[in-house]
């Protein structure tokens, strides 16, 4: 694998990020909304991973930008 990203790369994942965090504010809104406990539970799994994937973009992210420094 390559240190650097493309710079059509790293708007894609720009993108993908933007993408999960309106997932999960979806997810989160809905969550408050739902009165069936399985569909309340899948929305919680879901808000839990869907933040892992953020903080892992994220993270992504920054790493790519200290390489070019």
């Amino acid at each position: 694998m390559t240190k650097y990203l493309g710079i059509h790369e790293t708007l894609e994942v720009h993108e993908l990020l933007a993408f999960k965090n309106l997932c999960l504010t979806k997810s989160v809104t809905m969550s408050g909304l739902a009165q069936d406990d399985g569909l309340k539970s899948i929305l919680s799994k879901d808000v839990e991973t869907g933040k892992q994937h953020i903080q892992q973009l994220e993270n992504f992210l920054t790493t790519q930008e200290e390489h070019h420094e």
